[in-house]
This record gives structure tokens, C-alpha cells and sequence, in this order.
């Protein structure tokens, strides 16, 4: 059986916190949006996306960032504890991304369709939309470089990669002899 080396504990570590991170943003996230409120008058349903964000935008800027902005914000975080908590160092740019956004959009989702069972919620197409841009956004804006700096200080922590100066391919007879026949 094979030791872990030090580099194996800053991936073990990253993906330790980044679970606990996560389980607790979920619940935090699950705690105010799914938690039922008396209202005297609760609208209808929106199902039209980008309506309520067109009518965000006409009440005013100020008005839009602030409601806008939390509707981003929400699970903004869902975009840098769920790369971390994979604990994936050396995987593409763009396959990370398409699996954060993806569940940053079905965890959105998944909000909007219990919010409808709760009293006093109501189920808006544009807050996953919303939802999902700040899962991206934030993603694009952190992991990156993340896990740039954390594969050159797993690199620094294990030291230079050994290099073999000249390897040569064994001649084709000597590897198969054994699979010849000779009649």
C-alpha cells in the first residue's frame, strides 16, 4: 500500500472543507428560501423568463442591483465550494465549469419547484436564471486561478518531477517473441 504525501493532504484538506463549506451554505440557502411567510397577498407564479427581470430594470437601477443582485448572490458561493469540494486539481477549464453551472442550475431548480409547496413562496424562472449566472460568474471569477496556485504549491511541496534523459523503445522482436509461434 502506497503512503500519502503531502500533496495528497492539501487535496484531502481542500475536499474536507469544501463539503463542510457547502453543507452548510445549503442549509443556510434551504433555512431562507424554503421557510414559509404570512403575506396578506402573494403574486402569481412566473414562468415567462426575463419578465421579472425587465420589471426589476424598469423600477430603476438602484432597484434592480438590489434585487437582482441577491437573486445572484444566492448561490454565487454553490460556483467555488462544489469545484473545491470535488478536490479536482488537474481538470479542463471548461468541463469544470459546465458541471458547476449545471448544478448550480438543477439546485436552483430544485428551490424554485419545493418553494411552490410553501406557503407564501413563490416560484420565479428568473431567480434560476439568476441563480445560475452568480454560480458561473463566481466559478469563472475564483477556481481558476484557485487551482493554479494550488497545483503550484502541491508542486513546490513535492518537489521538481525526475526526468530521464534518454529512453529508448525496446526493438519489436524482443517484445513479442514470446507471442510468436513457429511451426
Amino acid at each position: 500500500m502506497q503512503r500519502h504525501g503531502s500533496g495528497d493532504t492539501v487535496t484531502l484538506r481542500m475536499r474536507a472543507t469544501g463539503l463542510l463549506l457547502l453543507v452548510v451554505h445549503l442549509l443556510i440557502v434551504g433555512g431562507l428560501t424554503l421557510r414559509p411567510r404570512t403575506v396578506p397577498w402573494v403574486p402569481a407564479a412566473n414562468v415567462e423568463p426575463l419578465a421579472s427581470i425587465t420589471a426589476e430594470l424598469a423600477r430603476g437601477p438602484w432597484s434592480a442591483v438590489q434585487s437582482l443582485g441577491g437573486s445572484m448572490l444566492l448561490l454565487a458561493p454553490l460556483g467555488v465550494l462544489l469545484p473545491l469540494s470535488a478536490g479536482r486539481l488537474n481538470v479542463s477549464s471548461l468541463a469544470s465549469l459546465t458541471r458547476t453551472v449545471f448544478a448550480g442550475a438543477m439546485l436552483s431548480l430544485t428551490i424554485e419547484v419545493l418553494q411552490s409547496a410553501v406557503p407564501g413562496q413563490v416560484p420565479d424562472i428568473d431567480t434560476v436564471l439568476l441563480n445560475t449566472a452568480g454560480v458561473a460568474l463566481a466559478h469563472l471569477a475564483v477556481v481558476p486561478r484557485a487551482r493554479a496556485r494550488i497545483r503550484r504549491r502541491k508542486e513546490d511541496l513535492q518537489g521538481a518531477t525526475p526526468t530521464i534523459p534518454r529512453v529508448g523503445l525496446a526493438p519489436q522482436a524482443d517484445v513479442l517473441a514470446a507471442y510468436r509461434t513457429y511451426l
